[in-house]
């Protein structure tokens, strides 16, 4: 169980940026993929890689850093070494995200600058990290993964820089290689890593679980992390059996964080079914098609597959695991920093009371509804159908953007 004191929570409104800056990129990156056509698609589409930039970078990291600033030093149970850092890292990142995805579809120039600004956002925010951790004297399960995720975070940042200048003609390397090394540090040994050590700290909070075994989780962090570790080796010397071994063994570990999310979730004594658990039963629905359909990729070569999978992945898994625990962090602590201390003086509202029950239903069902169609739109290379899916999607996003502003806004 999170313990959450004074001594280590940061204010509300340094966080608060993060949060409504990555949804607002969450609204933005759904318009950009009314732009996408899946019957002209391919992993170099300035529009794909522009989209990507847009989503993983300015919603998914965004979101991701923010609840880190809070979640890192309760977790660790160590303040922070400078909190003062945050209020650097968003903007940077902000307009590195920015002129990155410019760079993709505009002007290819601008890539190095945006890349820089969002090396040096990254490098401060692992930087603290890294000397918070100094002062952690036991090393738990979680600590050790955000310590292995924030290495690869590093790695992957490194090479996205290099690829940037690739692509802007300033220098000359093997992009297809270093794409997949790049992919898998960021997506796979930062991402994914983070999600599973996360789940050991906000699952069991929300679910009220107890009593389940950690060791799934070990064994998946592991195999991930020898998964990441083979494909970049596999990059640098292009010893491409080497990728299908690590591509094996990541769906392998994906499976057995599935089955670790599964045991946290048959020990819940929190039975009730409201927009967070609906969220994750449909991100997880996702995650699980997802491996499927990436396990036949791997023995097909299909795109439409890979790019189907990739689709569930990101916009099915990613997004609304991020956006149900919004539901549940953002009423968590504007309710721990406004109401907290009124407790016993006067009247209170409840947690449930903080959350606009009617406009997250029809986020919910908007968005995946959208997901569902836009995946199928992939799948089938139907420029139509996607676009049709995306339109729901746009409009989820404006209704998540409203329910944060009404969830942070609330008095």
């Amino acid at each position: 169980m999170m313990n959450i004191t004074q001594d280590f929570a940061p204010p509300f409104k340094l966080i608060a940026p993060y949060f409504i800056i990555g949804v607002i990129f969450y609204l933005i990156s759904s318009i950009l993929t009314l732009s996408i056509n899946p019957s002209e698609l391919s992993i170099h589409s300035p529009d794909l890689l522009s989209w990507t930039h847009m989503f993983l970078l300015g919603f998914v990291m965004m979101i991701i850093f923010g609840a880190m600033a809070q979640l890192i030093p309760v977790t660790l149970e160590v303040g922070h070494f400078s909190v003062e850092f945050y209020y650097i890292i968003y903007p940077l990142l902000l307009v590195g995200t920015i002129f990155m995805a410019l760079g993709f579809s505009l002007n290819s120039s601008l890539l190095p600058y945006g890349g820089i600004l969002v090396l040096l956002s990254m490098f401060i925010f692992i930087t603290e990290i890294f000397l918070t951790m100094k002062k952690v004297s036991n090393f738990s399960n979680v600590t050790k993964s955000i310590l292995v995720s924030n290495l690869f975070l590093l790695v992957g940042v490194i090479i996205g820089i290099i690829m940037a200048l690739t692509y802007a003609g300033q220098l000359n390397t093997n992009i297809e290689e270093l794409l997949k090394a790049h992919v898998f540090s960021v997506v796979f040994g930062y991402i994914f890593i983070t999600i599973m050590a996360l789940s050991l700290v906000l699952l069991p909070m929300f679910g009220l679980s107890h009593n389940f075994s950690q060791k799934p989780l070990n064994n998946a962090v592991i195999l991930m992390t020898i998964s990441v570790v083979l494909v970049i080796f596999s990059s640098l010397f292009s010893i491409s059996i080497i990728d299908k071994i690590a591509y094996l063994l990541s769906i392998i570990s994906l499976i057995i964080y599935f089955y670790q999310v599964y045991l946290i979730y048959k020990t819940r004594a929190r039975k009730e079914n409201d927009i967070y658990i609906i969220s994750l039963y449909f991100s997880f629905a996702c995650f699980l098609i997802s491996i499927i359909l990436g396990f036949l990729y791997i023995f097909t070569n299909y795109e439409p597959l890979l790019f189907t999978a990739a689709w569930l992945l990101f916009s099915g898994f990613i997004a609304y695991v991020i956006i149900g625990h919004l539901y549940k962090i953002v009423p968590f602590l504007v309710w721990f920093e406004k109401f907290s201390p009124l407790v016993g003086k006067q009247k209170v509202p409840m947690l449930a009371d903080m959350v606009p029950v009617k406009d997250a239903n029809y986020q919910f069902v908007f968005g995946a509804v959208g997901v569902v169609i836009s995946a199928l739109g992939l799948l089938f290379m139907s420029d139509e159908v996607f676009k049709a899916g995306a339109s729901f999607i746009c409009i989820a996003s404006i209704f998540l953007l409203k329910n944060l502003l009404f969830m942070i806004r609330f008095k």
